[in-house]
């Protein structure tokens, strides 16, 4: 199958693009696509990859479904297109980046300025029919994105894992914290922010640890 993906994933995740299930999810994409309001925009599926390259990436944040409202989705997790309001999961995290490390809260919630440096911003599901949350789950993304974190996980090192929320936390379960740094805390929304997510100081451990392995740190 032809996929249009960074070369380095590409090579990365060669196994997955003739599989039983992958062949049965693009199938399901496509029609999705044809057929009804999917977000975000098709040439977005892969955005995540394709603009943080594998061997490019140092943090990984993993998040759940894309947006499902209007303009919202980018292809990266928490992240929306400029002009759009902050949703509150991402207003939480800009507050902890805040508190956490002094940089001011943006005014763009475009995250691609963070994937540019090695962030990927990872939806377990790439994609999500418009104002129906969580519709493309249990279709093979969770699969192909699980196959994603594992290339990182045994072909990488010191890569840091952000892992918020108890979704995140067991789809992470299996990497090595002795070869990478996991971080783990309740997610930044607003039902369970204020659990243990604010005041996590995720962003400056990260950069911590990075440093540490003569890696540049990110301007978050």
């Amino acid at each position: 199958m032809n996929v249009r993906i960074e070369e380095g994933w590409k090579q990365a995740l060669s196994r997955e693009w003739e599989s039983p299930y992958f062949v049965e999810l693009a199938r399901f994409v496509h029609a999705e696509y044809r057929t009804r309001q999917v977000f975000p925009p098709g040439k977005q599926i892969f955005a995540a990859f394709d603009t943080t390259p594998f061997h490019d990436v140092k943090v990984v944040i993993l998040g759940q479904d894309p947006y499902h409202g209007d303009g919202q989705a980018n292809g990266l997790c928490f992240s929306v297109n400029d002009g759009i309001p902050f949703p509150p999961s991402l207003l939480n995290i800009f507050k902890e980046v805040h508190d956490d490390t002094g940089a001011p809260i943006p005014r763009s919630g475009d995250l691609s300025r963070w994937a540019r440096q090695g962030v990927l911003l990872l939806n377990a599901t790439l994609t999500v029919a418009a104002h129906q949350a969580g519709s493309h789950q249990g279709h093979g993304w969770e699969q192909f994105t699980d196959a994603a974190i594992r290339a990182l996980a045994e072909q990488r090192e010191h890569l840091v894992f952000i892992l918020w929320g108890s979704f995140a936390i067991k789809k992470g379960a299996f990497i090595d914290h002795q070869r990478h740094l996991v971080l783990t805390s309740p997610h930044p929304s607003p039902l369970s922010a204020h659990r243990g997510f604010f005041g996590n100081h995720h962003f400056s451990r990260a950069n911590a640890y990075l440093i540490a392995h003569g890696i540049e740190p990110i301007q978050w």
